[in-house]
């Protein structure tokens, strides 16, 4: 057991996943010392962040009020400055797509919640994590579950299986999804997490981005990877093996968990801020198989993870600007579907694009987001 202080730098602190990745580190002070803050337009949340953590190096897209005692960084010098071990890239979006190959490109350990960038560049980041023997430790509660199901495993995977709670709306009509509110969209059964995730778990996207996701990290086919419906979100995931063996991962559904997974890696540490699971309370585990045409976001997903290029990096812009309108009130429930659709039927994707040309099918892709809305 390497006993040694752990060096964080927690990108996104202020978001969902940042928030629970810092009550991770308090509740284990005496291995871990956060030594760089990321954070957004939550300028309250963040000046607290750093005055509980004393971080030495700060990143903010807004303007702080107050003489916090650290230094302003940017978030690619925070990820790869000398004094960091590890990154915890817990950003939304394209955000984090620059601070994550600075860091890998330092040989910095990455713990990744941003699905994102994966799907956007999984070739390319993964090409960074290999080219400079650095590692990617995902943070995804799924993701995580596959991880810990190959530990020890000499042979690859013949089958993954990504489970999914089917989110609030599994069982609706289309004539009652047509209806669906924001405030409807956010109440996950299951989880706490930030807006934008919770609308895509919503539609189902969130699970195409996942398989995209575990492609890139596990290094296998999609088609080999299969969606399972699990409501009680017990079993996070399932690997199948060529004899026929099934391994899972079975936790209480706390995101805090696969954080501090990724944090403590290759220990188990006690933390008794986690709940436990009680196996004398679950009566039965349910399953079904999934409705693609039902959720159409998951379809567009899959789809676009196929063919490849830029057409993912279309998908996520496309999904964010979609959700921010219906997050708004400006489209319903149905339209973010039709919207990523329309704007992958109109991209001419580029095979093999470099990071530029990812970024900027990023910004196409939200063009013409608005471009549609308009008309």
């Amino acid at each position: 057991m390497d006993n040694s202080i752990k060096k964080i730098a927690v990108l996104g602190s202020t978001g969902s996943i940042g928030q629970q990745t810092l009550d991770v580190i308090c509740a284990l002070n005496t291995r871990f010392r956060v030594i760089g803050l990321t954070g957004g337009n939550n300028v309250g949340l963040l000046e607290r962040q750093i005055r509980e953590f004393g971080p030495e190096m700060f990143y903010s897209s807004a303007r702080l009020d107050f003489d916090c005692g650290s230094k302003f960084f940017s978030m690619e010098e925070i990820a790869s400055h000398p004094d960091v071990d590890l990154v915890v890239v817990a950003t939304s979006g394209k955000e984090g797509l620059n601070p994550t190959l600075a860091a890998l490109r330092a040989g910095k350990t990455v713990a990744l919640a941003n699905k994102e960038i994966l799907v956007m560049a999984g070739g390319i980041i993964t090409r960074e994590a290999s080219l400079h023997n650095t590692e990617i430790r995902p943070i995804d509660s799924e993701h995580s579950a596959i991880w810990q199901c190959l530990r020890g495993e000499e042979s690859k995977p013949q089958k993954i299986f990504l489970t999914a709670s089917g989110g609030p709306f599994y069982h609706y009509s289309q004539s009652q999804l047509s209806g669906v509110t924001v405030q409807q969209a956010l109440a996950h059964p299951t989880w706490k997490m930030g807006k934008k995730i919770t609308i895509d778990s919503a539609t189902l996207m969130n699970k195409g981005l996942e398989v995209i996701e575990a492609h890139w990290l596990f290094d296998i086919p999609m088609d080999s990877i299969e969606i399972l419906i699990h409501p009680q979100s017990i079993i996070h995931s399932m690997v199948e093996f060529v004899d026929g063996s099934l391994k899972a991962q079975l936790s209480f559904p706390d995101m805090r968990l696969p954080i501090q997974y990724a944090l403590c890696y290759p220990d188990r540490l006690s933390n008794l801020g986690l709940p436990r699971l009680d196996m004398n309370q679950i009566q039965s585990l349910k399953f079904d198989l999934i409705e693609l045409n039902k959720f159409p976001c998951l379809t567009l997903a899959l789809n676009a993870g196929r063919q490849g290029g830029t057409y993912p990096a279309v998908l996520c812009a496309a999904g964010e600007v979609a959700v921010g309108l219906f997050l708004n009130g400006r489209i319903s429930f149905t339209d973010i579907a039709v919207i990523v659709e329309e704007a992958l039927e109109q991209h001419q994707s580029i095979g093999e694009p470099s990071v530029e040309q990812i970024l900027a099918a990023d910004i196409w892709a939200r063009e013409c987001v608005r471009r549609l809305r308009v008309k």
